[in-house]
């Protein structure tokens, strides 16, 4: 057999031999708790614990869309914050062009903020309150 092949075949062994580990490991820990937990029935078995604190209210607990809306931009913004972080780690050696092209990518991104806060996107308070707030600084 070519080196090639051997060194592809072995590798492919270590490969496999994990993967029967790792399967290994999921079926003895899913069969070790199916073994050793406890099956027993009552009405606070169904309820969920949340620090000892008995629950009140429903699970199901309707949110503003603008809650959803807040969420994304905020993952938006935080990558926006990690790829800034690895260009600063990097801005000596990417020069002038990756320091116009950071900032390029800033005024995209602030020109986007500046469209979300214009349409509304951030404000919280209800249309009533706002119009009542806008009454007022007339």
């Amino acid at each position: 057999m070519p080196e090639a092949a051997v060194a592809t075949l072995t590798h492919n062994w270590g490969f496999a031999v994990f993967l029967l580990g790792v399967f290994g490991l999921c079926a003895f820990m899913i069969g070790a708790s199916r073994l050793l937990g406890s099956r027993a029935i009552g009405r606070s078995k169904n309820e969920p614990f949340e620090s000892g604190i008995v629950p009140t209210g429903g699970a199901r607990l309707r949110l503003s869309a603008k809650f959803y809306l807040v969420a994304m931009l905020f993952v938006i913004f935080d990558i926006e914050a990690l790829f800034l972080f690895a260009w600063s780690v990097s801005a000596r050696e990417s020069g002038w062009a990756g320091f116009i092209e950071a900032s390029v990518f800033i005024a995209i991104l602030l020109a986007g903020l500046v469209y979300l806060w214009r349409i509304g996107a951030l404000d919280w308070a209800p249309a009533g309150r706002r119009a009542r707030q806008a009454k007022l600084k007339q």
